[in-house]
């Protein structure tokens, strides 16, 4: 199947020497081709460049882009896109006052989630799944890490890896999955959690890994949740397991969780609201993508995490949506891209590539998505008219997708 997408106003996000992610100043640095055309050949990009270079040959389908713009798809690096109930009673309640540390101390929070995720079946939760998967394509993105987490039990946790694995099977999106049974600590283990991390890595780790269910290890390594021993411990065991950690760190305190996140290796570290000069210092040199939420952040009224700081002292930042029930509801890459530039100052070009490529590199795909190169997956949407790719972020109350293509073809 030979795609030819001509009259592109412009089309965004072009690698000629493709990088697995940017970094510092490069990540100012966003190339694009005026008056364009893409040439898309068994699902990968085979050409692009400028219309008067194009040499039209014979084509199976010839999408006219006249007056509108071509991005590289979303690759969002950081969803709990897999859960079984909405917690909008909590939101009420943090509007009333109480705090996120306070709601899970009584029961609520993850452990909310984790009773509904219980009581679901296995149908059920990939229905519902589904249809969110259907929502974040139609917003732009073609690229998706879900983690578990709302299961804290051996049987839930496998019940939502296996929904994973399906969709994965079924949809078109790429798809990274992620064990997170160290999401938070289930009351029967209140003061004694050393026992639940010895389930999680004597019992759950080789389930997981018998079935072949997670890419990806990940623990909450936070303030009221898993220690950096903790953590340790954890990651050891799923590294021994082909699992390449990744960690919650830093989102209620400085928890140690970028150190040890570091130490091990982890593909990226997530939240990242409390940071200091000696986590920007770690995570120098290092093979880690520090991951910002800014959903999470906007939800919760929590510190801005300094973006503009880690990227002025050469760091490369990503950041993903934390699509999940209680702490940032929200699906839409769009937004993300949005508050990178209004809350955390960075500039359109800068945005972009932390919603694409260095998301994309968080997990473990960047080789496959994330830019417009040739060889790559040719995942990317088609806007409405727009006037520049400025206007993407700028309009943040709009969805300015009007047609996407994973693997090369419409969804």
């Amino acid at each position: 199947m030979r795609t030819l997408v001509k009259n592109i106003k412009e089309l965004v996000g072009v690698e000629t020497s493709p990088k697995q992610r940017k970094e510092g100043k490069e990540m100012s640095v966003l190339e694009t081709v005026k008056d364009a055309y893409l040439v898309i050949e068994d699902g990968k990009v085979q050409a692009f460049g400028e219309m008067k270079d194009l040499k039209e040959g014979n084509a199976d389908q010839v999408v006219d882009a006249t007056g509108r713009m071509v991005f590289p798809s979303f690759c969002d690096s950081h969803t709990h896109l897999v859960y079984a109930n909405s917690r909008e009673h909590e939101f009420v309640d943090k509007i009333r006052g109480l705090s996120y540390e306070e709601i899970a101390k009584r029961g609520g929070g993850i452990l909310n989630s984790a009773k509904a995720t219980a009581a679901a079946s296995e149908e059920e939760l990939y229905d519902m799944a589904q249809r969110r998967l259907e929502e974040v394509v139609r917003l732009g993105t073609g690229a998706i890490e879900i983690k578990s987490g709302y299961g804290l039990s051996t049987d839930s946790e496998l019940k939502l890896l296996r929904v994973i694995r399906r969709l994965k099977e079924n949809s078109p999106l790429t798809i990274k999955s992620n064990f997170l049974g160290a999401h938070g600590i289930p009351m029967e283990y209140r003061g004694h959690q050393e026992d639940y991390v010895d389930l999680v890595i004597n019992e759950m780790i080789p389930k997981v890994a018998a079935e072949g269910l997670a890419d990806f290890i990940d623990v909450f390594c936070d303030k009221g949740f898993f220690t950096v021993e903790d953590t340790a411990r954890i990651l050891e065991a799923g590294i021994k397991y082909g699992m390449r950690p990744k960690i919650h760190a830093n989102e209620m305190a400085v928890s140690g969780g970028v150190q040890v996140g570091v130490k091990y290796n982890a593909i990226s570290v997530d939240h990242l609201e409390q940071m200091g000069d000696a986590e920007i210092e770690c995570l120098k040199g290092s093979a880690t993508m520090p991951t910002i939420l800014p959903g999470c952040a906007f939800f919760l009224n929590l510190p801005l995490s300094p973006a503009r700081k880690m990227i002025d002292a050469g760091l490369s930042v990503a950041m993903a949506s934390d699509y999940n029930p209680g702490t940032a509801p929200s699906n839409n890459m769009q937004l993300v891209l949005s508050m990178a530039c209004i809350r955390y100052r960075l500039t359109p070009e800068e945005a972009f590539n932390a919603t694409t490529l260095n998301t994309a590199y968080a997990m473990g795909v960047s080789e496959e998505v994330g830019s417009i190169a040739v060889g790559k997956k040719a995942n990317f949407y088609i806007t409405k008219p727009i006037s520049s790719y400025e206007y993407m972020p700028y309009a943040f109350g709009e969805n300015k997708v009007e047609r996407t293509f994973l693997n090369g073809k419409e969804v």
